[in-house]
Protein backbone atom coordinates (compact mmCIF):
# COMPACT_ATOMS: atom_id res chain seq x y z
CA UNK A 1 0.00 0.00 0.00
CA UNK A 2 2.94 2.35 0.52
CA UNK A 3 3.73 2.39 -3.18
CA UNK A 4 0.13 3.18 -4.08
CA UNK A 5 0.16 6.28 -1.90
CA UNK A 6 3.22 7.57 -3.71
CA UNK A 7 2.12 6.76 -7.24
CA UNK A 8 0.22 9.71 -8.67
CA UNK A 9 -0.25 9.08 -12.35
CA UNK A 10 -1.16 11.72 -14.85
CA UNK A 11 0.38 12.45 -18.21
CA UNK A 12 2.44 15.50 -18.98
CA UNK A 13 2.31 14.83 -22.70
CA UNK A 14 1.78 11.85 -24.91
CA UNK A 15 1.91 11.47 -28.63
CA UNK A 16 2.23 8.44 -30.89
CA UNK A 17 4.58 8.42 -33.85
CA UNK A 18 5.42 6.13 -36.73
CA UNK A 19 8.83 5.46 -38.18
CA UNK A 20 7.41 5.84 -41.70
CA UNK A 21 7.59 9.16 -43.52
CA UNK A 22 4.22 10.68 -44.35
CA UNK A 23 2.36 8.67 -41.72
CA UNK A 24 -1.32 9.31 -41.15
CA UNK A 25 -2.24 11.63 -38.30
CA UNK A 26 -5.25 11.70 -35.95
CA UNK A 27 -8.58 10.64 -37.42
CA UNK A 28 -12.18 11.41 -36.53
CA UNK A 29 -14.16 8.62 -34.90
CA UNK A 30 -17.62 8.77 -33.38
CA UNK A 31 -16.64 6.39 -30.60
CA UNK A 32 -13.69 8.46 -29.43
CA UNK A 33 -14.34 11.44 -27.12
CA UNK A 34 -13.54 14.80 -28.66
CA UNK A 35 -10.07 16.11 -27.97
CA UNK A 36 -8.22 12.82 -27.61
CA UNK A 37 -5.99 11.59 -30.47
CA UNK A 38 -6.73 8.49 -32.51
CA UNK A 39 -3.99 6.84 -34.60
CA UNK A 40 -3.96 4.21 -37.35
CA UNK A 41 -2.30 0.77 -37.41
CA UNK A 42 0.91 1.93 -39.10
CA UNK A 43 1.89 3.51 -35.77
CA UNK A 44 4.93 1.70 -34.38
CA UNK A 45 6.13 3.83 -31.48
CA UNK A 46 4.65 5.45 -28.37
CA UNK A 47 6.24 8.66 -27.07
CA UNK A 48 5.66 9.82 -23.49
CA UNK A 49 6.87 13.01 -21.82
CA UNK A 50 7.28 12.72 -18.05
CA UNK A 51 8.83 14.19 -14.95
CA UNK A 52 9.36 12.84 -11.46
CA UNK A 53 8.97 14.33 -7.99
CA UNK A 54 10.51 13.15 -4.74
CA UNK A 55 9.44 13.11 -1.10
CA UNK A 56 9.61 16.90 -0.89
CA UNK A 57 7.33 17.27 -3.96
CA UNK A 58 10.16 18.90 -5.91
CA UNK A 59 10.91 17.89 -9.48
CA UNK A 60 14.03 15.73 -9.87
CA UNK A 61 16.53 16.94 -12.45
CA UNK A 62 18.19 13.55 -12.81
CA UNK A 63 16.16 10.46 -13.70
CA UNK A 64 17.35 7.27 -15.38
CA UNK A 65 15.32 4.86 -17.49
CA UNK A 66 15.88 2.16 -14.88
CA UNK A 67 14.00 4.25 -12.28
CA UNK A 68 10.55 3.51 -13.72
CA UNK A 69 8.42 1.19 -15.80
CA UNK A 70 5.54 2.07 -18.09
CA UNK A 71 2.31 0.12 -17.77
CA UNK A 72 0.45 0.32 -21.10
CA UNK A 73 -2.98 -1.38 -20.85
CA UNK A 74 -1.58 -3.50 -17.99
CA UNK A 75 1.44 -4.56 -20.10
CA UNK A 76 4.67 -3.68 -18.29
CA UNK A 77 7.21 -1.92 -20.54
CA UNK A 78 10.87 -1.66 -19.54
CA UNK A 79 12.51 -2.04 -22.94
CA UNK A 80 12.63 1.55 -24.21
CA UNK A 81 13.76 2.62 -27.66
CA UNK A 82 15.01 5.99 -26.41
CA UNK A 83 15.18 8.10 -23.27
CA UNK A 84 16.37 11.71 -23.16
CA UNK A 85 15.72 15.16 -21.74
CA UNK A 86 12.80 17.00 -23.30
CA UNK A 87 13.78 19.85 -25.61
CA UNK A 88 10.84 22.05 -24.55
CA UNK A 89 12.20 25.24 -23.03
CA UNK A 90 9.34 27.77 -22.79
CA UNK A 91 5.90 28.08 -21.21
CA UNK A 92 2.73 29.65 -22.60
CA UNK A 93 0.82 30.49 -19.39
CA UNK A 94 -2.92 31.11 -19.06
CA UNK A 95 -4.19 32.13 -15.62
CA UNK A 96 -7.88 31.15 -15.37
CA UNK A 97 -9.73 32.92 -12.52
CA UNK A 98 -12.97 31.75 -10.91
CA UNK A 99 -14.83 34.96 -10.02
CA UNK A 100 -18.06 33.29 -8.86
CA UNK A 101 -19.88 33.76 -5.58
CA UNK A 102 -18.60 30.50 -4.09
CA UNK A 103 -15.06 31.87 -3.88
CA UNK A 104 -15.94 35.50 -3.14
CA UNK A 105 -14.24 35.60 0.30
CA UNK A 106 -10.91 34.54 -1.24
CA UNK A 107 -10.97 36.02 -4.73
CA UNK A 108 -9.19 39.25 -3.77
CA UNK A 109 -6.15 37.30 -2.56
CA UNK A 110 -6.15 35.26 -5.77
CA UNK A 111 -6.31 38.40 -7.89
CA UNK A 112 -3.40 39.88 -5.96
CA UNK A 113 -1.42 36.71 -6.67
CA UNK A 114 -2.15 36.98 -10.39
CA UNK A 115 -1.02 40.61 -10.37
CA UNK A 116 2.15 39.56 -8.54
CA UNK A 117 2.74 36.83 -11.13
CA UNK A 118 2.38 39.32 -13.98
CA UNK A 119 4.65 41.89 -12.36
CA UNK A 120 7.54 39.74 -11.18
CA UNK A 121 7.79 36.58 -13.30
CA UNK A 122 10.10 37.90 -15.98
CA UNK A 123 11.19 34.41 -17.07
CA UNK A 124 8.00 34.26 -19.16
CA UNK A 125 7.73 36.65 -22.08
CA UNK A 126 4.90 39.17 -21.93
CA UNK A 127 3.43 37.64 -25.09
CA UNK A 128 3.30 34.23 -23.37
CA UNK A 129 1.09 35.32 -20.47
CA UNK A 130 -2.71 35.65 -20.60
CA UNK A 131 -5.46 36.03 -17.98
CA UNK A 132 -8.99 34.66 -18.44
CA UNK A 133 -11.91 34.75 -16.02
CA UNK A 134 -15.34 33.20 -15.58
CA UNK A 135 -18.28 33.86 -13.26
CA UNK A 136 -18.68 37.14 -11.43
CA UNK A 137 -19.97 40.38 -12.92
CA UNK A 138 -18.27 43.12 -14.87
CA UNK A 139 -18.92 46.67 -13.73
CA UNK A 140 -20.35 48.92 -16.45
CA UNK A 141 -20.28 52.72 -16.81
CA UNK A 142 -22.38 54.81 -14.38
CA UNK A 143 -26.06 54.16 -14.97
CA UNK A 144 -25.44 50.90 -16.84
CA UNK A 145 -26.13 47.59 -15.11
CA UNK A 146 -23.34 45.09 -14.62
CA UNK A 147 -23.12 42.04 -16.88
CA UNK A 148 -22.46 38.45 -15.90
CA UNK A 149 -19.26 36.81 -17.15
CA UNK A 150 -19.46 33.30 -18.58
CA UNK A 151 -15.84 33.32 -19.74
CA UNK A 152 -13.77 36.25 -20.88
CA UNK A 153 -10.23 37.19 -21.91
CA UNK A 154 -9.00 39.90 -19.55
CA UNK A 155 -5.65 40.27 -21.26
CA UNK A 156 -3.47 38.48 -23.76
CA UNK A 157 0.10 39.65 -24.41
CA UNK A 158 0.43 42.86 -22.46
CA UNK A 159 -0.95 41.63 -19.15
CA UNK A 160 1.74 43.50 -17.24
CA UNK A 161 0.54 46.95 -18.26
CA UNK A 162 -1.56 49.10 -15.93
CA UNK A 163 -4.71 48.76 -18.04
CA UNK A 164 -4.77 44.99 -17.52
CA UNK A 165 -4.50 45.42 -13.76
CA UNK A 166 -7.40 47.88 -13.83
CA UNK A 167 -9.57 45.45 -15.79
CA UNK A 168 -8.90 42.80 -13.16
CA UNK A 169 -9.96 45.18 -10.42
CA UNK A 170 -13.23 46.02 -12.23
CA UNK A 171 -14.56 42.49 -11.91
CA UNK A 172 -16.79 41.87 -8.91
CA UNK A 173 -17.11 38.38 -7.52
CA UNK A 174 -20.54 36.79 -7.43
CA UNK A 175 -23.00 34.78 -9.48
CA UNK A 176 -22.86 31.25 -10.84
CA UNK A 177 -19.88 29.02 -11.71
CA UNK A 178 -19.52 27.82 -15.33
CA UNK A 179 -16.23 26.02 -14.59
CA UNK A 180 -16.48 23.26 -17.21
CA UNK A 181 -17.52 25.69 -19.94
CA UNK A 182 -14.64 27.98 -18.93
CA UNK A 183 -12.12 25.15 -19.29
CA UNK A 184 -13.40 24.45 -22.79
CA UNK A 185 -13.22 28.19 -23.53
CA UNK A 186 -9.63 28.17 -22.27
CA UNK A 187 -8.75 25.18 -24.46
CA UNK A 188 -10.17 26.98 -27.49
CA UNK A 189 -8.18 30.09 -26.53
CA UNK A 190 -4.99 28.03 -26.48
CA UNK A 191 -5.85 26.53 -29.86
CA UNK A 192 -5.98 29.98 -31.45
CA UNK A 193 -3.26 31.75 -29.45
CA UNK A 194 -0.60 29.10 -28.92
CA UNK A 195 2.98 30.29 -29.24
CA UNK A 196 5.23 28.06 -31.32
CA UNK A 197 7.65 25.98 -29.30
CA UNK A 198 6.03 26.73 -25.92
CA UNK A 199 4.38 24.24 -23.57
CA UNK A 200 0.81 25.41 -22.73
CA UNK A 201 0.13 25.67 -18.99
CA UNK A 202 -3.16 26.63 -17.32
CA UNK A 203 -3.03 27.93 -13.74
CA UNK A 204 -6.60 27.51 -12.51
CA UNK A 205 -7.85 29.35 -9.41
CA UNK A 206 -11.16 27.76 -8.36
CA UNK A 207 -12.92 25.68 -5.73
CA UNK A 208 -13.71 23.08 -8.41
CA UNK A 209 -17.49 23.38 -8.11
CA UNK A 210 -19.63 23.92 -11.22
CA UNK A 211 -23.22 25.18 -11.03
CA UNK A 212 -24.34 26.05 -14.57
CA UNK A 213 -22.14 24.73 -17.38
CA UNK A 214 -23.67 23.38 -20.58
CA UNK A 215 -20.80 20.90 -20.88
CA UNK A 216 -19.81 18.05 -18.58
CA UNK A 217 -16.70 17.57 -16.47
CA UNK A 218 -15.60 14.80 -18.84
CA UNK A 219 -15.88 17.08 -21.85
CA UNK A 220 -13.91 19.77 -20.04
CA UNK A 221 -11.04 17.42 -19.20
CA UNK A 222 -10.98 16.07 -22.75
CA UNK A 223 -10.84 19.58 -24.22
CA UNK A 224 -7.79 20.49 -22.12
CA UNK A 225 -6.12 17.16 -22.90
CA UNK A 226 -6.74 17.76 -26.59
CA UNK A 227 -4.61 20.91 -26.46
CA UNK A 228 -1.80 19.18 -24.57
CA UNK A 229 -2.05 21.69 -21.71
CA UNK A 230 -0.80 21.02 -18.19
CA UNK A 231 -3.21 22.21 -15.52
CA UNK A 232 -1.83 23.49 -12.22
CA UNK A 233 -4.98 23.73 -10.10
CA UNK A 234 -5.04 26.01 -7.05
CA UNK A 235 -7.93 24.91 -4.81
CA UNK A 236 -9.50 28.02 -3.25
CA UNK A 237 -11.71 26.05 -0.86
CA UNK A 238 -10.70 26.05 2.81
CA UNK A 239 -11.45 22.33 3.20
CA UNK A 240 -11.51 19.32 0.90
CA UNK A 241 -14.74 18.99 -1.13
CA UNK A 242 -16.07 17.21 -4.22
CA UNK A 243 -14.77 20.21 -6.16
CA UNK A 244 -11.33 19.57 -4.70
CA UNK A 245 -11.49 16.02 -6.05
CA UNK A 246 -12.28 17.33 -9.54
CA UNK A 247 -9.36 19.78 -9.43
CA UNK A 248 -7.02 16.98 -8.33
CA UNK A 249 -8.28 14.70 -11.12
CA UNK A 250 -7.93 17.47 -13.72
CA UNK A 251 -4.35 18.28 -12.76
CA UNK A 252 -3.36 14.62 -12.57
CA UNK A 253 -4.97 13.74 -15.91
CA UNK A 254 -3.11 16.51 -17.73
CA UNK A 255 0.25 15.97 -16.06
CA UNK A 256 0.23 19.13 -13.95
CA UNK A 257 -0.14 19.39 -10.18
CA UNK A 258 -2.74 20.19 -7.52
CA UNK A 259 -2.16 22.85 -4.84
CA UNK A 260 -4.43 23.54 -1.87
CA UNK A 261 -4.89 27.23 -1.08
CA UNK A 262 -5.41 26.21 2.56
CA UNK A 263 -1.67 25.69 2.63
CA UNK A 264 -0.21 29.17 3.13
CA UNK A 265 2.81 28.23 1.03
CA UNK A 266 0.75 27.91 -2.15
CA UNK A 267 0.36 31.06 -4.23
CA UNK A 268 0.59 31.95 -7.91
CA UNK A 269 4.35 32.43 -7.89
CA UNK A 270 4.90 29.10 -6.08
CA UNK A 271 2.72 27.32 -8.63
CA UNK A 272 4.47 28.93 -11.59
CA UNK A 273 7.90 28.11 -10.18
CA UNK A 274 6.79 24.48 -9.85
CA UNK A 275 5.73 24.48 -13.50
CA UNK A 276 9.11 25.88 -14.54
CA UNK A 277 10.94 23.26 -12.48
CA UNK A 278 8.81 20.50 -14.00
CA UNK A 279 9.59 21.73 -17.51
CA UNK A 280 13.33 21.74 -16.87
CA UNK A 281 13.15 18.24 -15.36
CA UNK A 282 11.08 16.67 -18.16
CA UNK A 283 12.18 13.60 -20.09
CA UNK A 284 10.88 11.85 -23.21
CA UNK A 285 10.71 8.07 -23.43
CA UNK A 286 9.72 6.04 -26.50
CA UNK A 287 8.84 2.38 -26.86
CA UNK A 288 7.34 0.01 -29.38
CA UNK A 289 3.55 -0.06 -29.50
CA UNK A 290 2.85 -3.13 -27.30
CA UNK A 291 -0.61 -3.97 -28.61
CA UNK A 292 -2.79 -3.25 -31.62
CA UNK A 293 -5.96 -3.46 -29.55
CA UNK A 294 -8.42 -0.80 -30.67
CA UNK A 295 -9.67 1.78 -28.21
CA UNK A 296 -8.24 3.53 -25.18
CA UNK A 297 -4.80 2.51 -23.91
CA UNK A 298 -4.31 3.51 -20.28
CA UNK A 299 -0.85 4.53 -19.10
CA UNK A 300 0.80 4.43 -15.70
CA UNK A 301 4.39 5.14 -14.75
CA UNK A 302 5.58 3.20 -11.71
CA UNK A 303 8.84 3.52 -9.73
CA UNK A 304 11.00 0.43 -9.87
CA UNK A 305 13.51 1.11 -7.06
CA UNK A 306 12.63 4.16 -5.00
CA UNK A 307 8.97 4.03 -4.00
CA UNK A 308 9.16 7.63 -2.78
CA UNK A 309 9.31 8.81 -6.39
CA UNK A 310 6.16 9.95 -8.20
CA UNK A 311 6.11 9.95 -11.99
CA UNK A 312 3.81 12.38 -13.83
CA UNK A 313 2.47 12.01 -17.35
CA UNK A 314 -0.85 12.01 -19.20
CA UNK A 315 -3.09 9.02 -18.62
CA UNK A 316 -3.48 7.35 -22.01
CA UNK A 317 -4.16 7.46 -25.73
CA UNK A 318 -6.65 6.07 -28.26
CA UNK A 319 -5.62 3.63 -30.94
CA UNK A 320 -7.65 2.66 -34.00
CA UNK A 321 -6.43 0.07 -36.53
CA UNK A 322 -6.54 1.13 -40.15
CA UNK A 323 -9.18 -0.37 -42.38
CA UNK A 324 -7.70 -3.12 -44.54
Amino acid sequence: MLAHRHIRVALLALSVFTGLAGAEGPSENANVPAGLPTYHSNVSEVRVTLFATGENNRALETVTKSDFAVVDNERVIRDFRSFAHSDETALDVVALLDMSESVAPRIRAAMDEVLQLMAHEQSIANDNLSVLSFGGTLSGPPGVSSSAIQAAVLCSSGCRDSGSAQRLQMIKSGGVTPLYDALIFGADFLLHHRRAGARPVVILFSDGNDTISLHSAREAVQAVLGEGALVYAVDMETSATAGSAFLWHLSEATGGRYFALRSQQNDAVTVLNAALEDLRASYVVTYELPSHEAGFHSLRLLPTHNLNLTFHSRNGYYYEPSAQ
